[in-house]
């Protein structure tokens, strides 16, 4: 297991746990990320007397002065209205370490370590580790709908995990009784966007389809089953996130609409709307006559030019589904862009109306010099 923080002015006497993730993954045999802590029977005087600097919003949350760790008060949730928004907190000192780890998702992020490596468990989440299986902790996961993204989430981060049945009907019933219709589209978009970067995004999609969650969040990804392929592949080959989320919507007549919905970033948009024009000029390009004329109007469209790193990167993406041998297509680009459209342009002087056509033609020269 990890070890704790030893010697360490700022919590020494406090009650201080590492939970959730961190010992999760050191359980799994996975190197942790970011450590959280959590401290029992302390009040958020103290922790500030200690020099700790605040940061929570909703519930105390405060950084080391040291590692800049985020160290939270232990507490207890209670639903207070609609939503993953609707909840009051308490986080006084006679909160427990297991009264705080009661208010967790899954059983396999509610455990905790001393700072001498000792597991506190009463949940039994390491048997669930061992047993790859995600199991929600109790009734109270149904308050908070974002619970059921970030378990769809943790289902393409960890493939070899099982959702419990029990888990999955009782997200069947948040979506029934409408606790996914008060998802935001910034928080399901984060999730999202860390799903399709995860190893297995397919299995994020299985588990809303089957939750019924992607009808509501999503309803522009239903049935469009075959994505799931898509994005795995390009997970397995590193492919960035625009060129993971324009596969996942690329048989969607609805994507303009999905982007909207979900806010998505510009970039992921634009890879979106520009890899069905890649994947037509590619073909253009091997069926057509004149190759060399396609290949050109191919970079025009995807503004290549401009942007070439943009263009290689929608290449990338393509290549998941068809065969693309980007090597060549670096050199037509280079050739292209080595057109000096300046000098041109000032060999046509007299006649500017011919410098388009003009740049155009020493373009389609160079790229047949290079067939």
């Amino acid at each position: 297991m990890m070890p704790g923080p030893t010697q360490d002015p700022a919590i020494d006497g406090l009650q201080v746990y590492i939970v959730g993730g961190a010992v999760r993954d050191a359980l799994l045999g996975l190197r942790p990320g970011d450590h959280d802590w959590v401290v029992v029977g302390a009040t958020p005087e103290d922790m500030v007397r200690r020099g700790f600097i605040p940061v929570g919003g909703d519930f105390p949350v405060f950084l080391h002065p040291r590692t800049k760790e985020e160290y939270a008060l232990a507490r207890t949730e209670r639903k207070s209205g609609r939503g993953y928004k609707g909840f009051t907190f308490y986080t006084g000192a006679d909160v427990t370490l297991e009264e705080d780890l009661r208010r967790r998702d899954l059983t396999v992020n509610a455990i905790a370590q001393t700072q001498d490596g000792e597991l506190v468990d009463p949940l039994n989440g390491a048997v669930d580790v061992r047993a790859r299986v995600f199991r929600h902790v109790g009734e109270a996961f149904q308050e908070d709908p974002v619970r059921i993204l970030r378990l769809a989430r943790f289902a393409a981060r960890f493939d070899d995990f099982m959702v419990a049945p029990e888990t999955l009907v009782l997200c069947q019933r948040m979506v029934q009784e409408g606790e996914a219709d008060a998802l935001v589209a910034e928080r399901v978009w984060k999730e999202l966007s860390r799903g399709l970067m995860a190893k297995k995004p397919s299995r994020m999609l299985d588990v809303l389809q089957e939750s019924g969650a992607l009808a509501r969040v999503m309803p522009e990804l239903q049935g469009v089953d075959e994505v799931g392929a898509d994005v795995d592949l390009a997970a397995s080959q590193g492919l960035s996130l625009p060129g993971r989320y324009a596969l996942l919507c690329r048989l969607t007549p609805e994507r303009d609409a999905l982007g909207r919905r979900l806010r998505v970033p510009t970039e992921c948009n634009d890879y979106a709307r520009l890899l069905p024009e890649v994947l037509a000029g590619l073909d253009a390009s091997q069926r057509d006559a004149d190759a060399v004329e396609a290949q050109l109007a191919l970079m025009e469209r995807a503004d290549a030019l401009r942007k070439p790193e943009r263009f290689f990167d929608l290449l990338e993406a393509a290549s998941v589904l068809r065969p693309v041998d980007r090597a060549a297509w670096r050199l037509r680009v280079a050739a292209v862009r080595g057109v000096d459209a300046g000098a041109i342009a000032k060999a046509c002087a007299g006649d500017p109306a011919r410098i388009k056509e003009r740049v155009r033609e020493a373009r389609l020269e160079r790229l047949r010099a290079g067939a």
